[in-house]
């Protein structure tokens, strides 16, 4: 109970949740700062390990949506440093921490192909992100390291969580969708 506690209060800090766009005001060069990037803000962070505790919860091929992830998020950000612009990137990562969220607080499960759709198109909007805040090939390859991490992170804990009870995956995913909810409601606020 007391973890769920300081997960609420987690969940409702906004200023945490922000790791991208003119988050932190400059860019990142080589690989340490591309690997690092992903764990600087609580949205992307618990976006990654979602994706990781939903797919080892849900899925008996649980490796496809974090691959998914992964490598839709580095064409997100090699077509953002390339000039392409996305709207709504702020609304989108919102909109994946909801999503994700709630997928994973209903342990739904979608077919293998429809899950990594699900999960690579939000991970375009996060690729953005990070790719307007990162410069050069090697921080972009520590991005996607990074992410990687943390979706073997999520894998880990989600088949933990799994075994103890279904009671923490809801939790988990009640925590992230508040996570987004708190963003979207920044956003519009804002």
């Amino acid at each position: 109970m007391l973890k769920s506690a300081g997960l609420l209060g987690l969940a409702t800090t906004s200023s945490l949740a922000m790791a991208h766009v003119g988050a932190d005001g400059g860019s990142h060069h080589g690989f340490v700062d591309g690997f690092m990037h992903p764990m600087t803000g609580l949205d992307h962070l618990a976006a990654m390990l979602a994706v990781g505790v939903w797919s080892a919860a849900t899925t008996r091929r649980f490796w496809i949506a974090p691959l998914a992830f992964a490598l839709t998020l580095f064409a997100g950000a090699l077509l953002a440093q390339g000039g392409i612009a996305f709207p709504a990137i702020e609304p989108m990562i919102a909109a994946s921490m909801l999503v994700v969220g709630l997928l994973l607080g209903a342990r739904a499960r979608l077919p293998e192909a429809a899950g990594a759709l699900l999960v690579g198109g939000f991970a375009l909007f996060h690729g953005a992100a990070h790719g307007q805040e990162l410069t050069g090939l090697t921080a972009l390859l520590g991005m996607v390291a990074g992410t990687a991490l943390l979706h073997i992170a999520g894998l880990g804990l989600g088949r933990a969580l799994v075994r103890h009870s279904v009671w923490w995956t809801r939790a988990a995913g009640a925590a992230v969708t508040l996570l987004g909810l708190n963003m979207a409601w920044g956003l519009l606020a804002g």
